[in-house]
């Protein structure tokens, strides 16, 4: 079949969920509302997102239905069995995840991983909970350096993150220890998402500074997703920000890191200016990582108001023969209790030149609409095994 665009944009606003799920009690989310609650809290001014149909799909104090939305905009159920990164991305691309990814957060690593992972170490951990990697160095760090010990940790993410100090304990040591790491976490009681080397320089509290020389250990997709059918079928698949992590470079032909979530809509619209045949997947971050997890409503409704503005950069570069999609991949509530990500409905708005129509779109139940879709629409076949069935046709 003949593309009906050159181009897709995915831009994925990081945890920005707009509503429980029926099942959201049953992950310990009760009446969260991510976008909701913020705008309760704040007068938001996102004039591009008001216009693509946002404040038509979801109630947003402050912020008006449109008459005549751009877009059209459906929120979107979560099929699969939990509410983290890498389970909305996968789904998002095709894959159905049954078991979820783990979190410590509350309680730390079980003692009988803590031990193996001594043993296989040869060296006392210290630390074992969840916190912050700037507070642990300053907490731990001479401890780990001068008492030859070695910092373990957890965050509100499926995680199990190790410190290194480059001089004494050595990059090549700290990325052995995380590899013992990744293969122990394997097993289902203690399988989390990602093993991450955290290295780190300096000798004295207050003075460590951790360097770029981190490393994640991701497990892969558990199968092939819409991005291994759009590579394998000759398409660009260009990946910003987080997303090259998540799908540990399954299917992506060429990778940005970002920064910021500035920084990630400036390298978008950076590409938008260039030519290209396929798929442009963006994660930007720091909604989740800086707001969502410390709870700080404020800073994430500015972090949204400046995801508009580059919004309204972005939207003037696109052509008829471009898509975007706007979503999320689960809900980080700032106004809810704890620091975890919460069981969300996602946005999903969809907005090209080329459309004749808009408006709401019937309430699918997965995210892998987006893969679906995005797969129909450059003729190429899903995956076997995948989940998700296109709504291209309705895209008019």
């Amino acid at each position: 079949m003949n593309k009906k665009f050159k181009r897709i944009f995915t831009i994925v606003v990081d945890s920005l969920g707009i509503g429980p799920l029926p099942d959201s009690p049953e992950f310990g989310d009760v009446g969260v509302d991510t976008f909701g609650h913020i705008a309760e809290k704040m007068d938001l001014h996102i004039p591009n997102l008001q216009k693509l149909g946002m404040a038509n799909l979801k109630s947003l104090r402050g912020i008006a239905p449109v008459e005549q939305p751009l877009g059209y905009y459906c929120a979107m159920k979560e099929a699969s069995n939990g509410k983290d990164t890498m389970t909305g991305h996968w789904e998002m691309m095709g894959i159905h995840t049954t078991k979820p990814f783990v979190t410590f957060t509350e309680t730390g690593f079980p003692k009988e991983l803590i031990e193996e992972l001594e043993r296989q170490f040869g060296k006392e951990i210290i630390g074992n909970k969840s916190a912050s990697g700037t507070e642990i160095l300053d907490e731990l760090a001479e401890q780990e350096i001068y008492e030859d010990k070695v910092i373990v940790y957890t965050s509100a993410d499926s995680v199990l993150q190790i410190c290194g100090n480059e001089e004494t304990m050595g990059l090549e040591t700290l990325y052995k220890y995380c590899e013992i790491a990744r293969d122990l976490t394997m097993k289902d009681e203690w399988r989390v998402g990602r093993v991450i080397a955290r290295p780190y320089v300096g000798k004295k509290s207050g003075q460590f500074t951790r360097t770029s020389n981190r490393h994640d250990y991701a497990l892969k997709p558990t199968g092939d997703t819409a991005l291994n059918a759009l590579k394998d079928a000759g398409y660009d698949v260009i990946s910003v920000g987080k997303i090259n992590d998540i799908f540990v470079g399954e299917g992506i032909t060429e990778a940005h890191k970002s920064k910021t979530s500035v920084h990630g809509m400036e390298q978008t619209i950076e590409i938008a200016g260039k030519d290209f045949t396929g798929l442009c997947f963006v994660n930007l971050v720091d909604f989740d990582a800086l707001w969502g997890h410390r709870r700080n409503v404020e800073g994430y409704g500015r972090e949204i108001e400046k995801f508009d503005e580059k919004l309204g950069e972005l939207l003037p570069l696109l052509t008829e023969e471009d898509l975007l999609i706007i979503t999320a991949d689960h809900g980080n509530d700032p106004t809810y209790t704890g620091t975890d990500h919460t069981r969300e409905k996602v946005p999903f708005l969809a907005y090209s030149p080329a459309f004749e129509g808009s408006g709401a779109l019937e309430e699918p139940d997965t995210f892998a609409i987006i893969g679906a879709t995005i797969a129909e629409n450059f003729g190429v076949e899903m995956p076997e095994g995948t989940i998700g069935s296109s709504i291209l046709g309705k895209l008019n």
